[in-house]
């Protein structure tokens, strides 16, 4: 079943390719969307902020959610729909239909039997397992509430497991809406859990009253799904027939797929545990600081990478060396467009937006200041992170995942040394500065490697273009942080006058980075401009 790497013939059937503007209006509405679900997830961090701040219960939380949260990266959603959709299209463009109706079928009864059993275990044994995961910070106290989160916690795995196979059937077929709807409903529905649960409950009960909303919305999110799969044509009938030879293929390629893609959630979980070494609120703040860090990626480079995957995976069923090349560069050449300046601005504005999104209720000045810490040094893995997920769907497209996955490997290894040999003298910034030095070995390595699997990857222009782009993002810097200062000290530090400050800094210098740009002729800018002006001549009477 897997394929050869692709030729430089192009024997695609030009009627069936989704055209640019097909492409770029997917890009479009799945970024928006995904815009709107990260201010509604950034909304849902600022209300239980303002509950809990930094606390130690907060911090139980966070490693109660990261633990089921990192066995769902391994072998649920994204992962599992990163395994599925290659297999899943090449199926499709080889006109057998019902076959790949068969093969999804057959995965969904094989998902909500095993990783039904697994949260079953789960539940059992966290009594045991969750402690491996706690410092010496932790209460006795702490240490059960930590356990308990967690049993409530972990059927989002099975619940997540399902929602990647009909996702990834939902983006096999092109559509993109309801995917990216989905999380928006899901953060109303936590968000909700978290008031009432503030009003109706008190001490750690309230909690569990935010973990019974996150299994909740995750159950909603699933169900939204289930209705637009009619409308594209597909249907589910739900199997327990495991014998056909491609859902071992599709179960192959996860495993390497679940490391390649969970690396960040490796991330996150080293991070946090490491936290716990240097005090009970670090693995909260740290974590605060990911859901900031987290707003750019999702927005930019989430929407590039998932609305470019099942149009990789075509080319790559094609064989068609050359269009992959290009689709793929051209990704990773609008991922630095966009998070090149937000990396930039995160680091010069991290305390005015630590402050401005998190100081209120229980959190204070202190907490803003661990968090804007973690958060400046989360910046400069921010465009590294983002090229990361799209060169690893590269590879995924081209089902050769072992790569990535030895590559994500290494990466965690890094990870882990630099930030064990930073976290004592630098404390949060020191765990941090791991994950940063890991994502840009990573990303060297990927390009490196596609480099020598498509016989050339356009290196020289990426780099052409990001160093164009680095130059523009100085004044962008600049201005913002310029703009925000002098408002800062004229406005003072009222909620209003922070948001005029911040928000004036972030039009001043985003506004400063398009003429730049455009000044010196980066060509993913003037594709972007050129779209613009299209769609507004057409609007136009």
């Amino acid at each position: 079943m897997s394929i050869e790497p692709p030729s430089e013939a192009v024997p695609a059937n030009h009627q069936d390719r989704p055209h640019g503007r097909r492409l770029a209006r997917n890009t479009a509405i799945f970024s928006a969307l995904t815009g709107v679900s990260r201010v509604a997830g950034l909304v849902r961090e600022v209300v239980a902020s303002s509950y809990f701040g930094t606390s130690g219960g907060f911090s139980a939380f966070t490693l109660a959610f990261q633990v089921p949260n990192l066995l769902r990266a391994l072998v649920a959603d994204a992962a599992l729909s990163s395994a599925f959709v290659p297999v899943f299209t090449e199926l499709l463009e080889r006109r057998r239909r019902q076959e790949a109706f068969a093969l999804a079928g057959a995965l969904f009864g094989l998902i909500l039997v095993a990783l039904g059993a697994i949260t079953v275990v789960f539940i059992l044994i966290a009594p045991v397992l969750m402690p491996l995961f706690i410092g010496d910070t932790f209460t006795p106290e702490l240490d059960d509430l930590t356990v308990g989160l967690s049993q409530v916690l972990f059927p989002i795995v099975v619940l997540l497991g399902l929602n990647g196979l009909v996702v990834g059937v939902l983006q096999a077929y092109d559509h993109f809406t309801i995917p990216a709807l989905a999380p928006v409903v899901w953060n109303l529905v936590i968000i909700a859990a978290l008031v009432v649960g503030h009003h109706a409950a008190t001490g750690t009960d309230q909690f569990y009253w935010y973990a019974g909303g996150v299994v909740a919305g995750t159950a909603v999110q699933l169900g939204m799904c289930f209705p637009v799969l009619r409308q594209v044509g597909f249907h589910l009938r739900i199997s327990f027939q495991w014998k056909d030879p491609r859902i071992r293929h599709v179960l192959v390629l996860m495993l390497p797929v679940t490391v390649g893609l969970g690396v960040i959630n490796f991330d996150l979980v080293i991070n946090s545990v490491l936290g716990t070494l240097v005090s009970d609120q670090a693995p909260s703040a740290i974590d605060r600081a990911f859901r900031l860090y987290m707003l750019p990626q999702g927005i930019f480079s989430v929407a590039i990478a998932t609305v470019l995957f099942p149009t990789m995976s075509r080319l790559a069923a094609r064989r068609d060396r050359r269009g992959l090349r290009r689709a793929s560069g051209t990704g990773v050449r609008q991922i630095a467009l966009t998070l090149i300046p937000a990396a930039v601005i995160t680091a010069v504005l991290a305390t005015p937006l630590t402050r401005l999104v998190y100081e209120r209720g229980q959190f204070g000045p202190e907490s803003t200041e661990l968090v804007s810490t973690a958060l400046f040094w989360f910046a400069f893995s921010l465009p590294f992170a983002g090229a990361n997920l799209l060169l690893t769907r590269t590879f995924f497209s081209l089902q050769r995942p072992w790569i990535p996955t030895r590559l994500a490997v290494l990466s965690l290894v890094v990870n882990a040394v630099v930030s064990l040999a930073l976290y004592g003298p630098f404390g949060i910034a020191g765990i941090v500065i791991g994950t940063a030095v890991a994502s840009a070995v990573m990303t060297m390595l990927q390009a490196q490697g596609l480099r020598v699997l498509l016989r050339g990857f356009e290196v020289g222009r990426t780099l052409r273009t990001s160093v164009a782009i680095i130059i523009a993002s100085v004044p962008l810097g600049l201005v913002a942080y310029g703009v925000w200062y002098a408002l800062d000290q004229a406005l003072g530090r009222s909620f209003i006058a922070q948001l005029v400050a911040v928000g004036l800094g972030l039009a001043a210098g985003t506004a400063t980075y398009v003429a730049a740009v455009l000044a010196l002729r980066v060509p993913e800018a003037a594709q972007v401009a050129a779209l613009v002006r299209s769609h507004s001549g057409r609007r136009s009477p």
